[in-house]
């Protein structure tokens, strides 16, 4: 994770979370999990300091561990237009496209302005906000809830680091299979340095009161969520051991990309039976916006 919004690898959303108008088989965003015990969601990405970045554009804006370790996240770069180290993964999009904590939005409006039929999932409500404002199709959703299109898209996005999402990669690229459809590709953006590891994180804004003001209750409180950094060596072989094929490896701008095809496996039983009834059809997009 070079920087990054590990938005999506949480535990389903309560009924009150719900937003859209899904397909009747996919109607209860508070379903089982899809892959195994997804982690349990707290509060962290849908308030202080998140929310208020993603409001204001800008940072400060840390993931920090237990030992004090800092990540710097790159929120101005996040709430900026697409630049041409994310074009360069857009331009291998193929079909419908599924980007996974897709933040403030910038990767699913561009996608919409070169012709991509695209949908965001965030679990943040600031961002599904933000994402909707720019014009864009986003849902309040984990990647491990019940999704629209189960098995039927054409490229999912893992950018920002979002490879991290759940702390636990091999899971995360099973639950990708169970989403794309035949043959689909898969973009992930990894760490740009050989590290594989596993880390519990909070979001932190760099401010402890000491300034006068109290700080965010979010950043004191919140449980810390598990999160992986991974780079290009390691995410190979996760992706290999899980029988997807390479189909790229690129850098752009200081960060490193890979692009991988699903692996020829069966189906879950569980996306088989969701996606059943409209296995040929593309995604229906538009019908999982508000009226």
């Amino acid at each position: 994770m070079s920087t990054t919004v590990p938005s999506s690898g949480l535990a389903a959303p309560a009924a009150a979370d719900r937003v859209g108008a899904p397909d009747a088989h996919e109607a209860v965003v508070g379903g089982p999990d899809a892959v195994g015990a997804a982690p349990v969601r707290t509060a962290s990405w849908g308030a202080d300091p998140y929310a208020n970045a993603l409001r204001t554009g800008r940072g400060p804006l840390f993931l920090r561990r237990s030992d004090g370790w800092l990540l710097p996240l790159d929120v101005e770069r996040w709430c900026s237009d697409a630049g041409s180290a994310d074009l360069s993964a857009l331009h291998r999009c193929e079909g419908p496209v599924l980007d996974i904590g897709c933040g403030p939005g910038r990767l699913v409006a561009e996608l919409a302005s070169l012709g991509h039929r695209a949908l965001g999932i965030d679990v943040s409500e600031a961002a599904v906000a933000r994402t909707r404002g720019l014009g864009g199709a986003a849902l309040l959703r984990s990647v491990f809830d019940p999704l629209p299109g189960e098995g039927r898209w054409g490229t999912l996005l893992l950018l920002d680091g979002n490879i991290g999402i759940g702390g636990d990669p091999a899971a995360l690229l099973d639950r990708a299979a169970d989403l794309l459809g035949a043959d689909g590709l898969l973009i992930a953006e990894t760490a740009p340095l050989d590290v594989d590891e596993r880390v519990r994180v909070r979001l932190d804004d760099g401010r402890d009161g000491t300034d006068g003001r109290t700080a965010p209750a979010s950043a004191c409180d919140a449980e810390p969520f598990p999160w992986a950094r991974i780079g290009t060596p390691a995410l190979l072989r996760h992706a290999r051991a899980g029988g997807w094929r390479t189909a790229g490896q690129w850098g752009a701008e200081g960060r490193t990309f890979v692009a991988l095809r699903r692996p020829v496996r069966e189906r879950s039983a569980r996306t088989s039976s969701q996606s059943a009834e409209s296995a040929n059809n593309a995604p229906v997009i538009s019908s999982q916006l508000p009226k």
